[in-house]
């Protein structure tokens, strides 16, 4: 799984890494713990609403990390809904939609994930050296029923991050592991909303590579979501 992410580049460096069109919101200060529910970055590709022009444009946007479905009747079921298995992600209910229609890439510099050691959970740093990762996403707009309907706040967005069985590499220490699409083609395919049958996401989800990530041992600092610094990606030794 997903719990714990770190991204703490700025909007011009993930603008320039993805090609984006246009940055949406409010820049996040940089986060070394991001954690569920929290707001965070996220890259979509979409046709503008009230647009006459049908090309889509690549955004750059703030989400709330944990799926609301658009049918969902409270924000509540986002909290279980902050990863995606890719193996059923076009049949789950929840998920279904937005995997048709509505993904996003979610970049990161890395992931925490806990390895069981001696009946101890030990946290690790899973990075690329330098290179910014992109999450494989889903994304959704949720109507709050509590604003009006001409509230430009009125639609909640958030997402969630797709998952896979890890490689022998990164399996001793969890046995999943987040969807890292490579630089490329593969990003725009992804993004590209014209791709919308079931069988073509399957086959895109099956033609990504393996991600070789590098792991480290680092500080249980980062077991509270409360911790936020660049000392929580540095090695314990």
């Amino acid at each position: 799984m997903c719990g714990r992410y770190s991204v703490a580049r700025p909007d011009s460096d993930v603008a320039k890494e993805f090609d984006v069109d246009a940055i949406v919101g409010e820049e996040p200060a940089p986060s070394w713990n991001v954690a569920p529910t929290q707001i965070a970055r996220v890259i979509v590709e979409r046709v503008p609403r009230d647009s006459d022009d049908e090309a889509a444009q690549r955004t750059l946007r703030n989400a709330r990390w944990g799926l609301i479905p658009s049918w969902a009747k409270d924000v509540k079921i986002g909290n279980r809904l902050i990863n995606a298995r890719s193996e059923t992600v076009t049949e789950k209910p929840a998920f279904k939609a937005a995997a048709a229609r509505r993904r996003c890439l979610v970049p990161a510099d890395g992931y925490y994930e806990w390895e069981k050691v001696d009946g101890k959970k030990v946290p690790h740093f899973l990075h690329n050296a330098e290179d910014l990762l992109a999450f494989a996403g889903l994304y959704e707009l949720w109507p709050d029923p509590n604003r009006d309907k001409d509230d430009p706040d009125r639609w909640l967005w958030s997402y969630t991050i797709l998952t896979s069985p890890a490689s022998d590499t990164l399996g001793h220490i969890h046995d999943r592991s987040p969807v890292v699409i490579p630089p490329g083609e593969l990003r725009g395919r992804w993004l590209d909303p014209s791709l919308t049958e079931p069988d073509q996401v399957r086959e895109l989800l099956a033609s990504i590579p393996e991600t070789r990530l590098r792991p480290r041992e680092v500080s249980t600092a980062v077991n509270s979501p409360d911790n936020n610094g660049p000392e929580l990606v540095e090695p314990v030794r």
